[in-house]
């Protein structure tokens, strides 16, 4: 036994000196690993980024020059009246679509107008023919170029397009656009990211000590060319020393590529590139190992204590294996009990699980059945708003026949704006009808209120309209932001709306009102008609489900209910009052949104 434990003890003294380094290769390459993953994950992100904010100014340049302003420029006389309608129109465009200048050159690189013409640094006057974006719209029709400006010393990505005119010299029309804005971003994001052209000079940069700064040493041949381009004009750029280190080529940005180390500013960094056509960009993210070394260095040291734990351990619990053999029985007695009650457990987690997803089922379930209800109580309306437009629409289409035969060709175009009008008018009812009929999702979201209270007043309106009800709004601007589900929050208001319109109907003067208000905690609409109110017979069995004082067919008792288990998963409430003279006031309460921006209708 004495033996036995001894070759067990170097054996495992063994494995503790083997094991730190067998934990630290393994950690640093998981960590590695996963760096790699985050930074091609900002790569792609990054690389979308970029494009998005490209693509907004793509098409500005043709578009301008389809304006019979700008194309007033092409030829060899212009008057002064010409070019000040042409730079007041870019001036214009500028203020409106926001990029950075907007200008046109003629077929010598002239520039003839100009966005900024009014300003110090007008570019009226002054000769971009060296420019490659110049020189490429000239010769294939469009050009894009970054570069820092010579007159208004500010980088920007220039876009060019050439405008073509039959019997005229062509003109060129540029935008150039700031992508200072990502730069910005990276910087208060503090992260590595960074942009260099083809060349691999660094022009838009997280990090400040990158911008301008070669990835590799520059070559002779591209030192010229950025010298003739004057594409980085006061920026020395050729003296700066590279980011990467030395003997490393310039990265293709391939997804294949391996990940490269940069050491800089005394900390090392992992680095990860991507291409961004048409311009042979190259994207550099990069993230420090400094994290990365630290948690290798605690798996290597928790290996070690491991393995010394477990040396130190071994002989101590050897030396208990009587008294564990002398307790064996007593502890399969207890394994035993424990496993039994373990599954037994497990079953009743199991059927609970089953039981929780049974009960949400056929909780949709009912919602969607009071949803279906609520669209057949006003099946009846909402049948007439629809047979209403194809009457007239047929009725329509048989007259532009009639005239067709005639040749009267306006009388047919005017007929045929009222058939299309009459077809817009059922698609709106119907793409209502659908939106509100299908299942929707179950997550919490901010909502603008006044645009839930808008769909629910257009769910019911062939219902109002049937009964002579027009609901009112009355509202204040702006619009808040409730924290629900929107689909939800317009069925419970429906709910309460159609029982509103149920209250008036058959009234000399029915009447419906819809009242928002909101505070700095919550946002209330109340649902208010003047019918007949509440039975105080019914006011404590009103929330019970499947109870409805409407004859069979008239709903399944579950509206209120429903209504007020959606308030409640958003938080509100739901509130019954009588009206004065008669009705009843159903007030919904929700809190405001997380974002706690009142104003979404803008975006909605």
């Amino acid at each position: 036994m004495t033996r036995t434990i001894g070759r067990m003890t170097i054996a495992m003294l063994v494995v503790t000196c083997v094991a730190p380094f067998i934990a630290y290769y393994l950690a640093s390459g998981v960590a590695i690993s996963t760096l790699e993953s985050q930074l091609q994950r900002s790569l792609v992100l990054t690389n979308r980024a970029i494009q998005t904010e490209i693509e907004r100014f793509r098409y500005l340049p043709v578009v301008v020059g389809e304006d019979a302003r700008i194309r007033a420029l092409a030829g060899s006389t212009r008057s002064e009246a010409q070019l000040a309608a042409a730079n007041f129109y870019l001036e214009t465009i500028v203020k409106q679509a926001g990029p950075a200048e907007l200008y046109v050159l003629d077929e010598r690189g002239i520039t003839l107008a100009a966005s900024n013409h009014a300003t110090p640094e007008s570019f009226v006057g002054h000769d971009y023919s060296f420019r490659p974006y110049f020189r490429n719209a000239m010769r294939n029709g469009d050009g894009r170029y970054y570069a820092i400006g010579v007159t208004t010393k500010k980088p920007g990505y220039f876009l060019a397009s050439r405008i073509d005119l039959a019997g005229k010299p062509p003109i060129v029309v540029v935008v150039k656009a700031d992508l200072l804005p990502l730069e910005l971003t990276w910087e208060a994001a503090g992260v590595q990211t960074a942009i260099a052209d083809r060349w691999g000079i660094v022009f838009l940069s997280g990090n400040p000590d990158w911008k301008y700064r070669p990835l590799v040493p520059l070559g002779d041949d591209a030192a010229i060319r950025l010298a003739e381009e004057r594409t980085y004009e006061g920026a020395d750029v050729a003296s700066t020393k590279p980011i990467l280190p030395a003997g490393i080529g310039m990265p293709t940005g391939a997804v294949e590529e391996r990940s490269l180390r940069v050491g800089e500013g005394g900390q090392q960094l992992l680095a990860r590139f991507s291409a961004v056509e048409p311009d042979g960009w190259r994207v550099l993210a990069a993230t420090s190992t400094e994290d990365t070394a630290k948690l290798t260095g605690f798996w290597a040291l928790a290996a070690l204590i491991a393995g010394l734990v477990s040396t130190g351990a071994l002989y101590f619990l050897h030396q208990r294996a009587q008294l564990i053999r002398m307790r064996l029985r007593q502890g399969e007695l207890l394994e035993r009990m424990v496993t039994e009650r373990t599954q037994d457990l497990a079953c009743e987690i199991d059927m609970r699980k089953k039981t929780e997803e049974e009960l949400r089922r056929t909780q949709e379930g009912l919602i969607h059945a009071e949803k279906m209800a609520a669209l057949g109580r006003m099946s009846a309306a909402i049948v007439h708003e629809v047979s209403q437009p194809l009457a007239a629409l047929d009725t329509t289409l048989a007259t532009a026949g009639v005239l067709a035969g005639k040749d009267k060709a306006g009388a047919v175009g005017e007929r045929l704006l009222d058939a299309r009008a009459l077809v817009k008018r059922m698609q709106r009812t119907v793409k209502h009808l659908k939106t509100f009929s299908r299942k929707g999702a179950s997550e919490l979201e901010d909502v603008a209120i006044d645009s839930v209270i808008r769909n629910v007043v257009d769910l019911a309106a062939p219902r109002a309209k049937a009964l002579g009800v027009t609901p009112v709004i009355e509202a204040t601007e702006p619009s808040p932001v409730v924290v629900a589900v929107a689909l939800k929050l317009e069925q419970a208001m429906l709910n309460l709306l159609l029982n509103a319109l149920d209250a008036v109907e058959g009234r000399p003067d029915p009447a419906v009102a819809i009242r928002r208000t909101h505070d700095d905690d919550c946002v209330e609409v109340a649902i208010v008609d003047n019918g007949s109110g509440i039975a105080p017979e019914h006011r404590d069995r009103i929330l019970e489900p499947f109870f409805t004082t409407k004859l069979t067919g008239g709903g399944l008792g579950l509206g209120l209910s429903i209504a007020t288990t959606i308030v409640r998963e958003c938080g509100g409430e739901i509130r019954f009052a009588e009206v004065p003279g008669g009705g009843t006031c159903a007030t919904v309460s929700v809190p405001l949104g997380r974002r706690g921006d009142p104003t979404l209708e803008a975006a909605q």
